[in-house]
């Protein structure tokens, strides 16, 4: 099979239909619907996010989607992207619906006084963000107008970048490793049209430079290609087709927190400036979602399966015990479905495999007197037969190797 038609073949829009993940509504184009099945999948890459992000010494916030206009101009996105913003008007007043979570971070920051001791101070977010895209842009969860930003903002000292930077890149790799992709690193520089001085420009591509030779990272640099408000590391993961997806970055910023003032307390007693570094991993939740549907055509890891097993009583006589079951696996923690439909066996096994669905377990009479059920795995057949405890430690083992 050609390339082109393996793509076809794992095109996230078409498998989002069949396994139900998404779908896309006149009422609302490019701001994706997620469906149960989709909001299980969604919800696991958001709970995985959490858990590395808590380890990792990060503090959650979450800001408005909509804040004034004069905020937008002070942070020089108003400049940079109103043409890509939403606006909307309330009590005679400008809003606009955010494109971007730094701003919002920068407030929770300077909501208090900051001393020296609390820095580096680590926001993450999972933020909602709009966008304007041309209709006729429009991709699936590939390219939307309205998604999910994993951000996140650190605010350091000077002196604290450089180990900042690294322990961003050490999570960034725990990331992509953990769903087993490799991964390109680009190091883009000041664009034509940039904020602040050259100077500071120049310290700023000098500290992620110096962080990706330090550690040995192999980059290509990409003159040019920076944000408007600082340089940046952008990661390419190559899925199971060779195919580059841009999805994390890593930006460094001394003007924003210039422009809005933002100070800590130094061991001087004096008000220092810190230093901003803007940060995502997966890029968007959505966006993600959509290379992981095309990555494993569908078939997602153990973990990750929207239906992680599913029950199949071959006769109505083998539904009680189904139904027990199922409520047992449900108490591990396990996404169970029981196909109580008065179908042939083979069929129910093949519908199963064409949803993806990881094991199918089979019970019949033999199943229902020893308290056991035999065992399919999706592509590697007969497993055996087990009980209920050996099932639910053979999920959990597939489930702690794979996290």
């Amino acid at each position: 099979m050609s390339i082109q038609s393996e793509a076809d073949q794992r095109n996230h829009r078409k498998l989002g239909q069949e396994l139900e993940l998404f779908t896309s509504m006149e009422e609302a184009p490019g701001m994706p619907f997620f469906l149960p099945n989709g909001m299980v999948v969604r919800n696991e890459l958001e709970n995985l996010w959490r858990k590395k992000h808590k380890k990792a010494g990060y503090q959650e916030i979450k800001t408005p989607i909509m804040m004034k206009q004069e905020l937008w101009e002070q942070s020089g996105h108003w400049d940079h992207y109103h043409e890509n913003m939403y606006f909307s008007n309330v009590d005679e007043q400008n809003y606009a619906i955010k494109p971007m979570n730094c701003p919002g971070a920068i407030l929770i920051f300077n909501s208090k006084r900051r001393s020296y001791r609390e820095l580096p101070i680590r926001f993450a977010e999972l933020g909602l963000v709009h966008r304007h895209e041309l209709s006729g842009s429009l991709n699936g969860l590939l390219r939307v107008r309205s998604f999910t930003q994993d951000d996140a903002h650190l605010f350091v000292r000077v002196d604290q970048i450089e180990s900042e930077i690294d322990k961003v890149l050490e999570i960034v790799d725990e990331f992509y490793s953990h769903f087993g992709f490799d991964y390109k690193v680009e190091l883009s520089t000041r664009p034509d049209e940039f904020m602040g001085s050259e100077v500071i420009w120049d310290q700023a591509e000098t500290a992620l430079e110096s962080v990706l030779q330090r550690k040995g990272v192999k980059y290509q640099l990409n003159p040019g290609d920076g944000a408007f408000y600082g340089p940046k590391i952008d990661f390419h993961i190559l899925d199971s087709l060779g195919r580059s997806w841009q999805c994390g970055t890593v930006q460094l910023d001394f003007l924003m927190p210039k422009k809005f003032n933002c100070s800590y307390v130094g061991e001087d007693n004096k008000l220092h400036q810190p230093v901003m570094i803007h940060r995502a991993i997966y890029g968007s939740v959505e966006r993600f979602m959509a290379i992981l549907i095309e990555h494993f055509a569908g078939e997602f890891p153990l973990w990750l399966s929207p239906v992680q097993a599913k029950i199949i009583p071959i006769a109505d006589s083998h539904s009680v015990y189904a139904e027990q079951v199922k409520s047992q696996l449900e108490s591990a923690g396990i996404r169970v479905e029981v196909d109580h439909r008065n179908e042939k066996m083979g069929l129910k096994i093949r519908e199963a495999e064409k949803q993806k669905i990881p094991y199918m377990l089979v019970i019949g009479n033999k199943e229902v007197e020893n308290h056991c059920l035999a065992v399919r795995k999706k592509k590697a057949g007969n497993v055996g037969v087990l009980s209920v405890e050996a099932i639910i430690e053979l999920f959990m083992e597939e489930m702690n190797l794979i996290r």
